[in-house]
C-alpha cells in the first residue's frame, strides 16, 4: 500500500487523475483503475529542472516481470509509458495532456489501483483528516507526501505534518517521496529554497527513511514520469 498525503489543497487528487490519464486502462497491459471511495482532492498551480534526489539507496529501474529477477534494460511497455508522459507533459503547459480534471478538496479517503506489470495501490488521505492520519499507516510500504511549492504560508504546517510521519514508528521502514508540486506556477519555490526552509537535511539525517524529493507540477505533468519511476522501482523493492 502506498499512501498520498499532504495539507488541503496542494493538489493530491489531480496527481492521482493525471496517472490515470498517463496509463489508460489496457486489458493485460499497463493501465489505472478507477477511484474507490469518495471525495476528490485539492487544486493545483512553477522554473529549474524537476528531478529524483535521494537522500538514500535507490533501486535502479529495471524491466521484467516480478519472480524473474531484474532484467538489463526497462520493458517496451514501460518505456512506452516514460514516452507518453515525455509527449504529452511540459513545463510550458504546451503538451497533449490537457486541461486539469475538476477537483475539490478530499474528505475522506480514496483508493486508487495503478497497473504496470504489477499492481500498486494508492490511498489517499484528505488533509483534513490529518489528526487520524495514523490510524492508515499499518500496511503502508511507501508513502508519497506532497508540500504546495507557491504556498509559502502553508510551509510550516506541511513541514510539522512531515515530522510527525517520519518519526511515527510504523512508518519507518516505509519509503518516502516529498513532492514539491505546482512549479508551473511562476511563483514556485525553488527545491534548494523548499529545502532550506523546512530544513530538509536536517530531517534527512534525523530520519530512519529512505527519503526522495522532486519536483513536479500536476497540472501540466512535469516530473510525473520520475513519480512512476519511483512507484515502481519501491513496489518492486519491498516485494
Amino acid at each position: 500500500m502506498c499512501l498520498l498525503l499532504g495539507a488541503t489543497g496542494v493538489g493530491k487528487t489531480l496527481l492521482v487523475k493525471r496517472l490515470q490519464t498517463i496509463l489508460p486502462r489496457q486489458a493485460g497491459g499497463i493501465g489505472a483503475g478507477g477511484l474507490r471511495g469518495y471525495g476528490g482532492a485539492g487544486g493545483e498551480r512553477g522554473r529549474g529542472r524537476p528531478g529524483l534526489e535521494a537522500s538514500g539507496p535507490r533501486s535502479t529501474w529495471g524491466g521484467g516481470r516480478p519472480g524473474q529477477g531484474r532484467a538489463s534494460a526497462p520493458s517496451s511497455a514501460r518505456l512506452g509509458v516514460l514516452d507518453r508522459l515525455a509527449q504529452l507533459s511540459s513545463r510550458d503547459g504546451k503538451g497533449d495532456l490537457g486541461d486539469p480534471p475538476p477537483t475539490r478538496p478530499t474528505v475522506g479517503t480514496n483508493l486508487t489501483d495503478i497497473v504496470a506489470q504489477s499492481k500498486i495501490t494508492i490511498r489517499e488521505l484528505g488533509g483534513c483528516m490529518g489528526p487520524i492520519w495514523p490510524s492508515y499507516y499499518g500496511n503502508c510500504r511507501s508513502l508519497l507526501f506532497m508540500m504546495d511549492a507557491s504556498n509559502p504560508t502553508q510551509l510550516s504546517a506541511s513541514c510539522v505534518q512531515l515530522l510527525g510521519l517520519l518519526s511515527a514508528e510504523e512508518l519507518a521502514e516505509a519509503s518516502v517521496l516529498i513532492l514539491f508540486n505546482k512549479i508551473d506556477l511562476p511563483c514556485y519555490m525553488t527545491t534548494e529554497e523548499m529545502k532550506s526552509l523546512i530544513r530538509l537535511p536536517d530531517l534527512v539525517a534525523c530520519a530512519k527513511q529512505s527519503i526522495t524529493t522532486v519536483e513536479i507540477s500536476a497540472r501540466n505533468g512535469t516530473g510525473l514520469s520520475e513519480v512512476l519511476r519511483w512507484l515502481q522501482d519501491t513496489h518492486r523493492a519491498n516485494g
